[in-house]
């Protein structure tokens, strides 16, 4: 009597065996063990990972790259849908061992059951084959389960060794993979000898002199100016001399010049503060980034960093900081556009922590935050937070220009510093501060329990309308889903804060302070390009809250880029008023010669201090108007240049809050 078996193999990955040794090896050896009569009438097998989920096996391509000398009727799926038809072409399975049939037990013993369950038995050529119906199968059973544990036991283990020998490798300060733009591989002979004998070696980075300023250009281009990917590469292409683009593994697929994906890629490589990181991406998900959390680092600094540090945080948080802004000043690119919003992306919402954005009303620009209720219910804020809430943009320029002007360049920067360090320790310490958070996140967390303890209990009671019961537990499901993921961002948030802090170096912020230079300015006056270049430098943070009609200003003084900000409020002495330079009013003289207006008369104003419609006021005209010019001297010589014109009438420049002085 023949009876027909199909045969089921499977190699591992292609880059650590032969598929062609391999395969034949587990057909000789399952053919060897059949009993008389049993005849292979098919062929099954894959080249994939025995520990993939069980829908994902089956669809590897690898096998196409090699020549093995096996015909394939499909794979482990083609397998398992061939044995649930009626007209299939075998009655049993054979493997050479059953941790060919899967690396995990729950997948090799559930696809056992599957097939079992139609009626086909599975053998494996190092196991006993039994027959017939009193056949003894209980320690066969219990062998092949000891076998199926052992084997998932022995793969965890080796990959338990292979990430510790991985973490101890980078702990050394070798390098695994290719060098990261800027760096070079220094080669160092392999430590084994067998391995030295056939040539291998490890590799040190070590920094490349052509590159590396290139990648020290790009993180003052981030942190210092907050450009975007884009921005940066049309930077760097300015100068491809200087600044060599980075060359790809395949030469074929080189662009010749930067890309904004090639600036994210170097942004995003801690390699350059210093430390051998590893696990940044991952093997079996395409290459995708896994979270910061599960990157393995070195403890100590193992090669020359091309940035500090601090650096490196401060250029990792503009992208979140910045997402959705542009970074060019001025108007964008629409054609329906008719003004820019000089703050934009500085003035953040006190009750929701959310961007303002700019609105124009009347002539009248604004900053405002509005909510939708679609979007926003389930945020704990949304109760506390006004459908709208708008503050004039001429308040909060002419609060920034303040700050900057007493607490920035001021004369007195120093005593204000040294006042408001001293009123935040004693007003709100860091312990009490972090009790208060603590116990905010751990109420949150308690509230939103209740509600989905209220919910559980609604969707045991059921809706009151039969034909929309399913609709009616479905949205109870997904409210219940919404709650879990709110309550779970809470407890990550709850974690971080109960977390040990990490050592802070003691820095003399007076003395960052007092290396800016001091300044007379007004920085309304200041056009709106450089304004936007000094408030990225400083990483200003415009905070408004409703509820208190309170303006909270935050400006940072990182000491590494110290020398950049310096750079920075150097363009601002054309407007500095210890150099001088005026904002003056040219008053028309009445009398005319030649049909031109003669300006004969200086009258000292504060135009940008004028109220509402004032500042914007232009229906003036002829001997009707004034003139304002501000003027200031010109760096590169004594000659005067013209900053900016307005034209008011005489109406407004009497007004009380403009009047001339």
């Amino acid at each position: 009597m023949t009876v027909p078996v199909a045969w089921l193999g499977r190699n591992s990955t292609e880059d650590a065996q032969d598929p062609t040794l391999s395969l034949p090896r587990q057909l000789r050896n399952a053919r060897a063990a059949l009993p008389p009569g049993w005849v292979i009438v098919a062929h099954f097998y894959d080249v994939e990972s025995g520990r993939k989920e069980l829908r994902e096996r089956g669809n590897s391509l690898a096998h196409q790259q090699f020549q093995i000398p096996i015909p394939r009727d499909g794979s482990v799926a083609d397998l398992l849908d061939e044995a649930q038809r009626p007209d299939r072409r075998f009655a049993a399975v054979i493997c050479e061992s059953i941790e060919r049939v899967a690396r995990r037990t729950y997948f090799g013993t559930k696809i056992e059951y599957e097939l079992e369950q139609a009626g086909v038995a599975l053998c494996a050529a190092d196991e006993p084959i039994v027959t017939g119906p009193r056949a003894k199968r209980a320690t066969p059973t219990l062998t092949r389960r000891v076998k199926q544990a052992v084997s998932e036991w022995y793969v965890l283990q080796m990959l338990e060794l292979s990430w510790d020998g991985f973490i101890e490798h980078v702990s050394q300060g070798w390098n695994v993979g290719k060098p990261p733009y800027g760096y070079r591989a220094e080669k160092v002979p392999h430590p084994v000898p067998a391995r030295r004998a056939e040539g291998r070696t490890k590799h040190r980075l070590v920094p490349d002199a052509s590159r590396a300023p290139a990648v020290t250009y790009v993180f003052q281009l981030r942190g210092l100016d907050k450009l975007g990917y884009d921005a940066i590469a049309d930077r760097l292409n300015l100068d491809p001399v200087a600044y060599p683009p980075p060359e790809p593994t395949r030469p074929d697929m080189a662009l010749h010049r930067w890309s904004g994906s090639a600036v994210r890629e170097i942004l995003r490589n801690p390699k350059y503060t210093g430390y051998q990181v590893w696990n940044r991406r991952a093997t079996t998900k395409g290459g995708c980034y896994n979270d910061p959390k599960d990157w393995v680092w070195s403890p100590q600094p193992t090669h020359e960093p091309l940035v500090s540090k601090e650096l490196f945080d401060v250029a990792s948080t503009v992208a979140r900081k910045r997402q959705g802004s542009r970074t060019t000043p001025g108007r964008n690119s629409h054609p329906a556009t008719r003004r820019s919003y000089v703050l934009r992306s500085y003035v953040v919402c006190e009750v929701c922590d959310r961007r303002m954005f700019g609105k124009n009303r009347h002539r009248i620009s604004y900053y405002a935050c509005q909510v939708d209720p679609n979007e926003h219910r389930d945020k704990p804020w949304f109760g506390g937070h006004p459908k709208s809430l708008w503050v004039r943009e001429e308040v909060l320029i002419t609060s920034v220009s303040r700050f900057f002007a007493t607490r920035v360049f001021g004369p007195d920067r120093r005593t204000h510093l040294g006042a408001a360090l001293e009123a935040a320790r004693l007003a709100d310490g860091p312990g009490d501060r972090t009790a208060k958070e603590r116990a905010a996140l751990e109420q949150a967390i308690k509230a939103i329990g209740e509600r989905q303890a209220r919910l559980i209990r609604t969707l045991a009671d059921g809706g009151t309308d039969p034909e929309r019961e399913k609709e009616f537990r479905d949205a109870i499901r997904r409210e219940h889903a919404a709650l879990g993921k709110q309550r779970t961002e809470l407890a990550e948030q709850l974690a971080r804060l109960e977390a040990p802090k990490p050592e802070v170096r003691s820095v003399d912020s007076a003395a960052l302070l007092d290396a800016l230079p001091r300044l007379d300015i007004d920085l309304a006056l200041v056009p709106e390009e450089i304004q936007r270049r000094l408030y990225d430098a400083f990483g200003l943070e415009v905070r408004y809250s409703r509820p208190r009609e309170e303006v909270t200003l935050r400006v940072t003084v990182p000491g590494h880029l110290l020398d950049g900000l310096v750079a920075v409020t150097r363009e601002l002495d054309p407007w500095n008023k210890k150099s001088g330079a005026r904002t003056e009013v040219l008053a028309p003289d009445h009398d005319t010669r030649g049909g031109q207006t003669r300006h004969n008369h200086r009258v000292h104003s504060h135009p940008l201090s004028a109220p509402g419609r004032i500042r914007t006021c232009a229906h003036g005209s002829g001997e009707n108007s004034l003139i304002i010019v501000h003027i200031a001297p010109d760096l590169r010589g004594n000659r005067w240049r013209t900053l900016r014109r307005h034209r008011l009438c005489r109406a407004c420049v009497a007004h009380p809050r403009i009047g001339p002085r």
